[in-house]
């Protein structure tokens, strides 16, 4: 069964910094890449990063500059950094896997919440 489980949101003013994790289990962590994604109240949900199985980065343009998704693939984890924060940031932030069986397949974790407010 495939787990996505998050961690490390919070309350952070704007400028500040927060660290994301999601850990995974139920599958080959190497052989995926991995995303994060976020909702907004109101709002569509959007992809903020990915990193690929070879381990390059890719960003959302709101985003760039500021965030940086890595992974662990000892650890099957993935994190994200995100510095220099703003308002806009707010947002529940979603870890993300996308396999074929056989047609393309999501699987989300329940999410973490992140606010940024002075």
């Amino acid at each position: 069964q495939v787990q996505l489980v998050e961690s490390g949101g919070g309350l952070v003013q704007p400028g500040g910094s927060l660290r994301l994790s999601c850990v995974a289990s139920g599958f080959t962590f190497s052989s995926y890449g991995m995303n994060w994604y976020r909702q907004a109240p109101g709002k569509e949900r959007e992809w903020v990063a990915t990193i690929t199985v070879v381990d390059v980065p890719i960003y959302a343009d709101s985003v760039k500059g500021r965030f940086t998704i890595s992974r662990d693939n000892a650890e099957n984890t993935v994190t994200l950094q995100m510095n220099t924060l703003k308002p806009d940031d707010t947002a529940v932030y979603y870890c993300n896997v996308k396999m074929l069986k056989p047609t393309l397949f999501s699987y989300w974790g329940q999410g973490t919440q992140v606010t940024v407010s002075s």
